[in-house]
């Protein structure tokens, strides 16, 4: 195959009119249709000159023209590069600058702001609103609905995910055309999804989970998705008697057990509920299975590596744990000083092999290097244990990462804003349990001697620099920081005293 992400997920539904993406207001997009418009992206962004290997830095609002422009982006060759909705100017102009990306597909709104950006950074800027209108699809609807796709191996690039690291200089974490490929495939094989599935997708799509693994594994077996702009309550229960599978994340499923009209009938005729992007807790399992007479199945997987583990399908799904190494994925928990392989049962870092990890950072040889072993095993940065049974528990993240609602948030991006702020000697950011996020931000905050640090204008600092998932929850002065020997801050001791502060009784 001259292109075996485009032909195996895109090309192999050419010319079918069967249902692809079910729309809410009642439009139906048909396959064939989906890969006219693809072919039409695809034939104006070569028109720009841009050439199989060059960055799309894409952030859009989710609708049909931009799922189209990441079929379109495979079908050039090009690297697609989704980024967080949320994503201020100033985190933007980073991830632009260091992908190199030749063009910037934004909303409408955004473009005067981003426009000096392109600008200095030598890329060309097209418009995608979330109503399908805008300059990238005034170009495309001029073009042929036909695009020879670009010649591309497995092992080429095929997307940049960015991950912050705990210095918050984010990284970008390459992924091949086999990354995506092999993972797609072997969950919709896990997972025993068909053509005769109906997804109901109200998840991101700049994320991997929304795109990488919920719309790759549908279009690997030529299902069709209920494809929502976002999570609403009343359109997921409204729509929910036409599915036959849902992914979210678990704030998905605490909201549905929050509303009485989601009930055991109303999810009777559904086959799957897939949680993932953040530990689910045991309570919200146990609630849904007494509500529903589902159990969800819960996988674990990252931005680097897409999924590593999953629940059986067929077996026992069980609370608390993210279930078993996929087929193809080696995982092992290794001691954090030594790297040696720890006996069955110990905590450890949990490290990961397989055709799902991704190629290393871009331009970053020295962080690639620190976790991606020669052997090829990526160090996680996650601490957990295997059980007797062979199920894997993830036991807490070697590093402070805070995942609030499925996203990622690194505390020393947050630390370094708060520590610029009038009256503010340092901070401290932990994440703390959320009934609804899974965890939320706190910041602990020690003022400058004599001061006493505004903390409206602090919070507001934070807002006007930072996406609104990063936003902390609270504020909290403190006289110091609690300190071991070496002069660490324990955030282990400040999880322990707050972590009941949104605690429902």
């Amino acid at each position: 195959m001259p292109n075996p992400l485009y032909d195996r997920l895109f090309g192999v539904h050419a010319g079918k009119d069967t249902p692809f993406l079910h729309l809410p207001d009642g439009e139906v997009i048909t396959h064939a249709g989906f890969l006219d418009t693809a072919a039409r992206i695809a034939n104006a962004l070569t028109g720009l000159g841009l050439e199989p290997g060059n960055r799309v830095a894409v952030q859009v609002q989710k609708s049909p023209e931009a799922l189209a422009l990441y079929a379109a982006s495979a079908q050039a060759g090009l690297i697609f590069l989704p980024l967080n909705t949320a994503y201020t100017v100033d985190e933007l102009t980073y991830f632009i600058d260091n992908s190199g990306a030749s063009l910037i597909v934004c909303d409408g709104a955004g473009e005067d702001a981003l426009a000096p950006v392109a600008t200095e950074a030598g890329a060309q800027i097209l418009t995608l609103n979330a109503d399908g209108t805008g300059s990238l699809m005034r170009r495309a609807l001029g073009m042929l609905p036909a695009f020879a796709p670009a010649k591309r191996t497995e092992e080429d690039l095929a997307a940049f995910l960015y991950t912050s690291g705990t210095t918050g200089r984010s990284k970008g974490a390459m992924l091949t055309q086999r990354n995506l490929l092999s993972n797609a495939e072997t969950l919709a094989r896990e997972w025993r999804f068909t053509s005769g599935d109906v997804l109901l997708h109200a998840l991101p799509i700049f994320h991997t989970h929304g795109l990488f693994v919920a719309t790759n594994v549908v279009l690997a077996t030529g299902g069709s998705m209920i494809f929502l702009p976002r999570f609403d309550l009343d359109d997921i229960l409204r729509l929910m008697p036409g599915a036959t599978a849902m992914m979210g994340v678990p704030t998905f499923y605490t909201r549905l057990l929050d509303d009485d009209r989601f009930t055991g009938d109303l999810a009777s005729h559904m086959r799957l509920f897939v949680s993932g992007s953040a530990p689910l807790l045991a309570e919200t399992h146990a609630r849904f299975e007494q509500r529903t007479g589902h159990r969800i199945l819960e996988r674990y997987g990252m931005t680097e590596t897409n999924m590593n583990t999953s629940n059986p399908y067929d077996g026992e799904r069980r609370a608390g744990t993210v279930g078993f190494p996929l087929p193809g994925v080696e995982l092992k928990i290794t001691d954090p000083e030594t790297a040696e392989t720890l006996p069955q049962g110990e905590i450890g870092l949990i490290e990961v092999r397989g055709p799902n990890v991704f190629k290393g950072y871009w331009q970053m040889p020295e962080k690639t290097a620190a976790e991606l072993r020669e052997d090829g095993f990526f160090i996680t940065g996650d601490l957990g244990r295997i059980d007797s049974d062979g199920y894997v528990h993830i036991v807490g993240r070697n590093k402070d990462l805070i995942i609030s609602g499925g996203y990622n948030i690194y505390p020393k991006e947050i630390e370094l804003l708060l520590d610029e702020q009038p009256g503010v000697l340092e901070s401290a950011v932990i994440g703390v349990p959320h009934p609804d996020f899974g965890e939320t931000v706190l910041c602990l905050i020690v003022p400058e001697p004599g001061a006493k640090p505004d903390l409206g204008a602090v919070m507001q600092a934070v807002s006007a620099s930072l996406a609104r998932f990063k936003h902390p929850r609270k504020l909290i002065l403190l006289d110091e920081l609690p300190r071991n020997t070496m002069g660490k801050v324990q955030k282990n001791v400040l999880r322990e005293t707050y972590k009941d502060m949104f605690a429902t009784s």
